[in-house]
Parts: structure tokens; sequence; C-alpha cells
């Protein structure tokens, strides 16, 4: 009985170092998007973020000619994917400037309370090998 408590509390106590180490981090950055300053790049083809917006706008008068059609449902998600992994790829995240300590104090409340979480999580079952044993 004892054990299961300790192993309660180092199961919160990790939750709780994972979450401030987390928001710690997550103050410290920024995020920005290029999307319309900027272009897709694909190999040696730069793309214009307008151009990608072009397909989609096809899609959608072709949706209105002929609403039924599979292929034209098709086109029309994927141009919306298109639009979709074209933010993604134009964010920047960019680290505030911090001190070492401060680094190492991120670094330590992440990794260590999700070390505390998987030791919990990822902890044999007790009577598990001794049932192992009895199949074989």
């Amino acid at each position: 009985m004892k054990n299961e408590k300790n192993e309660l509390l180092e199961f919160l106590g990790g939750i709780a170092m994972l979450a401030v180490g987390l928001y710690w981090f997550s103050i410290n950055v920024s995020v920005t998007s290029g999307f319309f300053s900027s272009g897709i790049r694909l190999g040696f083809l730069n793309l214009n973020s307008g151009v990608v917006i072009v397909p989609f706008i096809i899609a959608v008068i072709l949706i209105f000619m002929k609403p039924e059609s599979f292929g034209r449902k098709l086109f029309l998600g994927i141009s919306i994917l298109l639009i979709i992994a074209s933010v993604i790829y134009t964010t920047r995240f960019h680290l505030a400037p911090m001190s070492l300590f401060e680094w190492a104090g991120i670094l330590v409340l992440i990794f260590g309370g999700l070390a505390l979480v998987c030791k919990i999580l990822f902890k044999p079952v007790p009577g598990k090998k001794d049932k192992d044993k009895d199949k074989k």
C-alpha cells in the first residue's frame, strides 16, 4: 500500500514537472509565419503563396459546376491540404534569449518529468512473469 502511494506521488510529480517545463518553454518561444510574404520552395521551383491558392479556386469553381463528382471533391481536398502544408512550411519558431540556468531548468523539468512518468507507465507488472512461465 505504501509503495502504491509513492508511485502515485511520483507520477503526479512527473506530470507537474512536465507541465511546468513545457509551459516555461512555450513562453520563451515566439512563432511567426511568412505565408503571405513568402512562398514554398519545391526543389528548384519557388511558388508564391498566391499560386498555392489557385488550385483551391479552380476546385471550388468545379465543385459548383458538378458537385457530385468524386474526382472534383478529391481535387478540392488535395488543394486544401496543399494550403495547410504551405502554412505549416512557412511557420518559423524563434527561441528567446535566456541564460544557461533557465535553459537547464527547462530541460530538467521537461525530461525529468517525462522520465518519472515513463518510469511508472512502463513499469513491469509484478505477476506477469509468473504467468508467462506457467503457460510454457
